[in-house]
């Protein structure tokens, strides 16, 4: 089966070359025999009934210094493509919003990965409140009263913008830490969006577990362990990635989440897991991949890309 496939991301030439998921995508897909087209989210537009886009072939290849070469752009209508891949990179905004209602148009006839409808009701940060007992004690608010009373419970918190990604915004606020005020102001002057508290969990010094889900199902992990004097993992503050295998409670985790997962049609997905709790569903451009294969000796790009031509060839084109 050979596609057309078309990538929504953010510009080729700025990626991590070592590190980047999408990459790893681009890469599978070629050696399979698929066609690829690049385009970036400003290149999509709505008119008269379609939806196109400005794109430019693509061809990619597993050399650092020279890894794509991109082709002459035409402007196409993206009902023509087979697939479609929306990796642009959060924020989760109105301009990731409209890009999500735009490819709804096409979706599924043109297999959107993953499913603009579930990825726009979906925020990394929203969708995990659907499982409640996974989660660590968790306040998503911006009532200063609510707020206090909650770290009056729970002392030792984290607070961090609902639409936040990457790390950014992220304050570890122990006991007699006197900032919380200023920090409301702050985040009150940038944003009307509620904040979400947490309590702090002392097992992410020894890491916050990334697990990848391609429909629904565990296919591999790494751990993120923060740096000395930070509160963060996340790999590209200082995190340090290392293998690591699924846990009892972690595989638990999994079989509560799979079939909402699958059901959603969010082919590709990452979870953040610190300890024995569930704190992000991460749908909207998951990361990982290339570091597992390092590790484990596999081809998670190969599972998502038998799940999609799977779910491909399941759906009528017309």
């Amino acid at each position: 089966m050979s596609l057309v496939v078309a990538i929504q991301m953010d510009p080729i030439e700025s990626i991590d070359f070592a590190a980047d998921s999408t990459l790893a995508l681009a890469l599978e897909a070629e050696r399979r025999g698929h066609s690829l087209l690049h385009y970036l989210p400003t290149d999509l537009s709505w008119r008269a009934g379609k939806v196109e886009a400005q794109v430019r072939p693509l061809s990619v290849r597993a050399q650092a210094e020279d890894y794509f070469t991109l082709g002459a752009p035409e402007r196409i209508d993206l009902a023509s493509v087979d697939v479609v891949l929306m990796r642009q990179d959060p924020p989760f905004d109105l301009a990731y919003i409209t890009a999500t209602h735009l490819l709804d148009h096409i979706h599924p006839r043109t297999l959107v990965v993953n499913d603009p409808t579930e990825v726009r009701n979906a925020p990394e940060k929203l969708l995990v409140t659907r499982f409640p007992d996974l989660m660590p004690p968790t306040l998503i608010s911006s009532d200063r009263a609510a707020i206090a009373a909650f770290r009056t419970e729970h002392r030792d918190i984290i607070l961090k913008p609902l639409f936040g990604n990457g790390g950014a915004g992220v304050f570890h606020l122990p006991p007699g830490d006197e900032n919380i005020n200023s920090l409301l102001d702050l985040f009150g002057q940038l944003s009307r969006e509620p904040l979400m508290i947490q309590r702090y969990l002392p097992e992410v010094r020894q890491g916050d577990k990334r697990i990848i889900l391609v429909d629904g199902e565990p296919v591999g992990a790494l751990n993120r362990v923060p740096a000395a004097g930070e509160a963060r993992s996340n790999l590209h503050v200082g995190g340090e990635a290392r293998p690591s295998a699924l846990t009892a409670r972690e595989r638990d985790i999994c079989a509560a989440i799979g079939p909402t997962l699958k059901q959603r049609g969010l082919i590709f997905v990452g979870i953040d897991v610190i300890g024995d709790y569930l704190t992000e569903i991460n749908v909207t451009s998951p990361t990982g991949i290339r570091q597992i294969d390092r590790f484990d000796g596999v081809n998670l790009a190969g599972h998502i890309w038998d799940a999609i031509e799977a779910r491909r060839a399941e759906t009528p084109r017309n």
